[in-house]
């Protein structure tokens, strides 16, 4: 078995990825970004943005090195941009103003794709821990466990999403506002701690 499948990368690859990535800790957050959504609309939400993650999770564990290198992107940097970004978003769920109806042809984002695909599930800690565990592969047995690690992730990611369908329709809209706020208030703290993470790694490399 061990000829055909690096199971201990396998594991090591697919908690990293779990840990990081928190499929349960994205139910509140979808809640939120989905508030006013329909169930047909949650289900579409939650099928591209675990595509839109899988996808950006791949591109950077084949070809991360070679995109940031060619760019001159550095680690922290992306860290940094990928905090703002979601200190941006996490300002909207605690304001409400991601609750506020579009105007007819205002060209609304599809949340599926940003943030929630990237940079919330996709993010920078996801992107550089797939990356490392590339390097610590052995072959092909270690990229086919690397392969079925980061899958086994998105299913539980969809999943979380999927079914925090039914959890929306027992909390309602009233329940569903706290939760907005709450997530908001996470993502906050998440996006800082991100940005904080940056900041003192730019120090590191230049100390």
């Amino acid at each position: 078995m061990s000829d055909l499948l690096d199971v201990p990368l396998l594991a090591t690859t697919f908690f990293t990825l779990f840990v990081i990535m928190d499929p349960p800790g994205t139910v509140p957050i979808f809640l939120a970004l989905t508030s006013t959504s329909t169930a047909k609309e949650r289900k579409r939400a939650a099928r591209q943005a675990t595509l839109v993650a899988l996808g950006v999770i791949t591109a950077f564990t084949v070809l991360g090195p070679y995109i940031l290198g060619f760019l001159g992107i550095s680690v922290p940097a992306l860290q940094l941009s990928g905090g703002l970004l979601l200190l941006l978003v996490a300002m909207e769920l605690l304001t409400g103003k991601a609750e506020e109806p579009q105007p007819a042809g205002g060209g609304k984002v599809n949340i599926a794709l940003v943030p929630l695909g990237t940079p919330l599930l996709a993010g920078p800690g996801a992107i550089v821990a797939a990356m490392l565990a590339v390097q610590d592969a052995d072959g092909p047995p270690g990229w086919i466990a690397i392969a079925l690690a980061v899958l086994a992730v998105h299913v539980c990611l969809w999943l979380a999403m999927r079914f925090s369908i039914y959890i929306h329709r027992i909390l309602g809209d009233g329940g569903t506002t706290l939760v907005t706020r709450i997530a908001g208030l996470l993502l906050a703290a998440i996006a800082t701690q991100l940005m904080a993470d940056a900041v003192f790694a730019f120090i590191d490399a230049h100390a």
